[in-house]
């Protein structure tokens, strides 16, 4: 195989790569990744409150979901503010 051939091959396999990547990170971003972490983290709470036999548990598992949706919205402020603080390091 060529040089140019082999540099060929790890340009394709580098765009690749950053596709896999760009599509993580799209997911990670997602709405729909959140939405289904947060109604996960309400089933398994329901389930616990469920079987501790604990008052109104399709009620009270709201508030872990919503946690977790609240915490998700609040990360990005966090971010920027880290980013600026390791720029000016």
């Amino acid at each position: 195989m060529s040089e140019l051939e082999v540099l060929k091959q790890e340009i394709k396999h580098i765009h690749e790569r950053n596709q896999r990547v760009e599509l993580d990170k799209a997911w990670e971003l997602s709405w729909t990744r959140k939405l289904i972490v947060a109604f996960l983290t309400y089933a398994v709470v329901v389930c616990f409150f469920v079987f501790a036999k604990l008052p109104d548990p399709f009620v009270n598992s709201i508030v872990p979901a919503l946690a977790f949706i609240v915490s998700n919205l609040a990360l990005p402020i966090f971010k920027r503010i880290w980013l600026k603080f390791k720029k000016s390091n």
